[in-house]
């Protein structure tokens, strides 16, 4: 039992951990789009903004296991296979990029107005404002946000163990839900509780040490 939970547990961070890098790969850059693009952005393009915000609030809105599902053949395409672990990937890519885009576009519309109008009368380009003004002014929100988006993708990650994803989730149903062994499923919720509760730690820790407000 001792070997299963452990591979359980290195196939679920192995979910999170890839599934996390590239879904912000993604979605660091449609959070920018969507607030540069916006009316009161840098460089204000609404019918841009429109169609992009449509399609995340689109692809937001259906849920995790009917995308899963709706994604089988494009899984397949793509990494050669519909179950395990690294087949579970792609779904949670295409599932959190669009939240995390979100995540990041209220992050970076807290940043004070005012230190763009600074940063512009200064001469400073679009390109500057953003590397040097939007992220960098927003660190604080965007690592609170990471907390909020990382444990989301692992209990996505879980919910994969209804279709053979691999990690704890699978564990999970197969030992607590079709065999009654109520053990195991409290041991894997447990690591799962704990894992979360690292993370969101990882996370506040940065955000407040990045926090020039506080120092």
């Amino acid at each position: 039992m001792t070997s299963m939970i452990l591979k359980g547990l290195f196939e679920t961070l192995l979910m999170t951990v890839a599934s996390s890098f590239f879904s912000y790969l993604i979605g660091i850059p449609l959070g920018v789009v969507l607030v540069v693009t916006d009316n009161t952005g840098i460089k204000p393009m609404p019918k841009l903004n429109g169609i992009l915000g449509m399609i995340i609030n689109l692809i937001r809105s259906v849920p995790f296991m009917i995308l899963l599902i709706m994604v089988i053949p494009l899984t397949r395409i793509i990494v050669g296979t519909s179950i395990g672990p690294v087949a579970v990937i792609p779904p949670l890519v295409i599932a959190a990029a669009p939240y995390i885009a979100r995540m990041v576009e209220s992050s970076l519309k807290e940043v004070d107005a005012g230190v763009i109008e600074a940063a512009k009368s200064m001469g400073a380009s679009n390109a500057q404002i953003i590397f040097k003004v939007l992220l960098p002014e927003s660190k604080p929100s965007l690592l609170v946000g990471a907390a909020i988006s990382v444990t989301t993708i692992l209990g996505y990650s879980a919910m994969a163990g209804f279709t053979g994803g691999g990690g704890l989730g699978t564990i999970a149903i197969n030992y607590g839900y079709y065999r009654y062994q109520t053990d195991i499923m409290f041991i894997t919720v447990a690591i799962l509780v704990i894992l979360v509760q690292i993370i969101q730690e990882i996370f506040m820790r940065s955000s407040k040490s990045s926090d020039k407000r506080i120092r």
